[in-house]
């Protein structure tokens, strides 16, 4: 007689708990394995590094594996789980989604304006998780609320796009960001440790006939303002200016975005003024009362001899 050895399958030799995360106590998702040969579901990982930079379970220094800010996933973990629990993945998959489908995440620090650079340090293990987010789902944007007593961060903000991020040793992370829309708040959340919200996006009030050229010449005489402020200022101006670069061109159409000429948060974003009165310019949404208001401003300031000597502040604005 002639007998056949039957081959165990690999499913016959695995269970579901051979493929647990030991730190989510879940199936693996999206799997990656450490220098020191320990494998985690790559956001568990990520959260543990956040707070210490070593391996969770024999404590190996991982700091130069967190510093490549890149971790590959584990493709023979990842076949072997395809290949003997697929229905099994796919429900774990489906948690994954479920808790990612969340609201837009706010950073609260400091007033950022449409079309204007916000370099962020990201320190707080909370803010670390938020950037891995943002870049993980492609769209690379979160909303930047100041704080605002009372509440946990004001009801306007605006969406800031990543444009760069270096991640250090440490893991913390230097972010460079530039302002994209305004928004309201609706509604507040929290998500891990950190703020989320409903929002809605902000557009100004478009107006024609007589009222756009009675705009246009308000435009025209605040702009001129704007360039004697940054002609005629002082040394701190001049550092300013070094900093942040020239008054922007005028657009040729003044109603042409949702969030009005580009030159004015630029201009707003300099001034030495009180956060509550950026505020107040950012919130509302007629061209003309921004206008007139800044005109107002800059009137007073170009009267004062001395106009240069509160400058904006120039230290990095995003120390979180």
């Amino acid at each position: 007689k002639s007998s056949h050895h039957h081959e165990p399958e690999l499913r016959d030799l695995l269970s579901v708990s051979d493929l647990e995360c030991s730190l989510c106590i879940r199936m693996f998702f999206e799997p990656v394995t450490t220098p020191c040969g320990h494998s985690f579901c790559k956001e568990c990982l990520e959260r543990c590094l956040d707070h210490r930079p070593n391996c969770p379970l024999c404590k190996q220094s991982l700091r130069e594996y967190l510093k490549a800010g890149k971790y590959n996933p584990t493709v023979l973990l990842v076949e072997i789980m395809a290949a003997t629990f697929p229905s099994q993945l796919a429900d774990r998959k489906r948690v994954h989604e479920n808790i990612f489908n969340m609201n837009i995440p706010i950073f609260v620090c400091t007033m950022s304006f449409p079309g204007i650079s916000c370099p962020l340090h990201v320190f707080e293990p909370r803010y670390r998780l938020m950037m891995r987010r943002c870049q993980e789902t492609g769209t690379k944007m979160f909303g930047m609320c100041m704080y605002e007593t009372g509440k946990s961060f004001a009801d306007y903000g605006c969406m800031l796009e990543i444009q760069r991020i270096e991640f250090l040793a440490d893991g913390r992370s230097l972010v460079d960001t530039k302002g994209r829309h305004r928004f309201r708040v609706l509604r507040r959340g929290h998500r891990d440790g950190y703020n989320t919200a409903d929002i809605e996006y902000l557009e100004d009030e478009k107006v024609e006939g007589e009222e756009l050229a009675e705009l246009q010449h308000l435009h025209e005489c605040t702009y001129q303002q704007a360039q004697k402020f940054c002609e005629h200022g002082d040394a701190a101006l001049r550092q300013i200016l070094m900093h942040r670069g020239p008054l922007p061109e005028k657009e040729e159409d003044i109603q042409a975005t949702k969030d009005g000429p580009a030159w004015c948060w630029w201009l707003i974003s300099i001034l030495p003024l009180d956060p509550s009165e950026q505020l107040r310019l950012f919130a509302t949404t007629s061209l003309r009362a921004r206008l007139t208001q800044l005109k107002h401003i800059l009137t007073g300031i170009l009267q004062r001899c001395d106009y240069g000597h509160q400058p904006a502040d120039l230290r990095p604005r995003g120390r979180i």
